[in-house]
């Protein structure tokens, strides 16, 4: 087929696939396609790669100057939706007054720049960091929060999964990277690499078999069937696409929060929920295990993984060793900029750009007080997202599939609190969506969360905000 035809009937596609997941009852305002755009750019490629249909270049003073085009599109959506929020203070206000800890961060993130090399660029990059919670609160702020991220959820799925096969299959110059050493091809789709193509996948998926779960429930729901037909046709085209991109990260995570949702969706489980307490830290402390005691070095040979991480590991010294601050670290999105990027590249000519471990990052950039509240902010989180299963199971159950990913995700690349990652905008949607009105309103949920065992939620420490308790 011609390229030019291809892609047209890939648009009709994906038309099609709305028409058949069209929900008549309910709807979202304008202001949620600005997060659309925002997250969209985010899971896929930047605004000047859009345009020029091109993949990043590696080289240190790009990483440092960035592109006019993206700056000037992410700071007019930034601005779109801070304009939105204002409109919506009261709501926002409950967002962020249950969010103290992530604020925290922020904020600490925010006085490292005073001893950055780099203050200026570390700023714009706190900015943007901080453009994924604006992002994620215009979302929650909706009059119906639940369906306004499904929706947005779905958006996503149903224009990047189609549009990733149609670069690979019939744009391959735009779709396919290849191997610096041996040539062999790498699936991209829309976006720049396949570790990013396979976390999109992962994703998209957990939420689209979530939604199979409640549709298949509720069998007396209008449009039962297409709805059915247009999520599995995605979801099994992201399944081929996790196929062909080989993340075994994606892989991995996908199984963790795959177990997630099935255990939510069995009514023993969902009633008695400290199973779940028991199962999450089995599957994280495997994984880490595995990954860093050299337990079972056979599962690493399996997953087609060396048990350097593919060089990972043995590039954490000389990064251990370029942080001069172990306290504070080097400042906020500062660490690979200018001498210690380019003394990096001169010893590993693949020219690593992350630290390919999330905690290392944080500690490299903030240093051990970085460190100890990047741990009561996932403390905090996994409290706060079991929450969200309380109040909405059909949405907590993906949310708590979120959290599960973002923490083991980080193991091996790095995720945390940087501006414009999927796999971060998720875990933070997972952290926060807790303090949204999650009630349910048209689908009953599972079970009868009230029934939950009274001593694992004192356990937990579950208790409406101080908000709640007040009203």
């Amino acid at each position: 087929m011609p390229r030019i035809a291809a892609a047209f009937v890939f648009w009709l596609l994906i038309a099609w696939l709305f028409w058949l997941d069209r929900e008549k009852e309910a709807s979202t305002s304008r202001a949620t396609w600005i997060s659309f755009i925002w997250i969209g750019l985010a899971a896929s490629r930047s605004a000047g790669q859009w345009i020029y249909l091109s993949a990043p270049v590696d080289a240190a003073d790009v990483n440092m100057e960035g592109s006019p085009i993206d700056r000037t599109v992410y700071l007019v959506l930034l601005l779109a939706g801070i304009a939105v929020l204002i409109a919506r203070s009261q709501r926002v206000k409950r967002i962020f007054f249950a969010n103290s800890s992530i604020l925290l961060f922020f904020a600490y993130a925010a006085v490292s720049l005073f001893w950055s090399d780099f203050p200026d660029i570390a700023f714009k990059r706190w900015f943007k960091a901080i453009g994924d919670l604006v992002m994620l609160c215009i979302v929650l702020t909706e009059d119906d929060p639940p369906f306004a991220v499904r929706q947005l959820l779905k958006r996503l799925a149903f224009v990047l999964i189609p549009l990733s096969v149609l670069l690979i299959k019939y744009f391959p110059e735009y779709g396919r990277t290849y191997g610096r050493w041996f040539g062999e091809v790498h699936y991209t789709g829309v976006t720049t690499n396949k570790n990013t193509l396979g976390a999109i996948c992962m994703l998209f998926g957990l939420a689209l078999i979530q939604r199979l779960f409640v549709l298949y429930r509720n069998r007396g729901q209008s449009g039962r069937k297409r709805m059915l037909l247009a999520n599995a046709i995605v979801l099994g085209t992201i399944l081929w696409l996790l196929s062909i991109a080989s993340s075994m990260t994606s892989w991995s995570c996908f199984g963790m929060g795959l177990t997630v949702i099935l255990a939510l969706n069995i009514r023993a489980v969902a009633k008695r929920r400290r199973i779940l307490h028991f199962l999450i830290p089995v599957m994280l402390t495997a994984s880490a295990s595995v990954l860093f005691l050299g337990v079972s070095p056979d599962t690493l040979t399996a997953m087609g993984r060396d048990p350097t991480l593919t060089t990972r590991t043995e590039m954490w010294p000389m990064l251990l060793s370029l942080c001069k601050n172990p306290i504070g670290g080097v400042g906020f999105g500062s660490y690979w900029l200018g001498s210690r990027l380019e003394q990096i590249w001169k010893v590993w000519e693949w020219k690593p750009n992350e630290a390919h471990n999330g905690y290392l990052e944080i500690y490299l950039s903030l240093g051990w007080i970085g460190m100890i509240l990047l741990a009561i902010v996932l403390a905090s989180g996994y409290r706060k997202a079991f929450v969200a299963c309380r109040r909405n199971l059909d949405l907590g159950s993906v949310l708590l599939a979120y959290f599960v990913v973002g923490v083991a995700y980080n193991f091996s690349e790095s995720a945390f609190f940087q501006f414009l990652h999927p796999v971060w905008i998720m875990t933070l949607l997972a952290m926060v969506a807790y303090a949204s009105r999650l009630s349910p309103r048209r689908l009953a949920p599972l079970c009868d969360v009230r029934t939950e065992d009274a001593q694992t939620e004192a356990a937990l420490g579950v208790l409406l905000d101080p908000l709640e308790a007040k009203a």
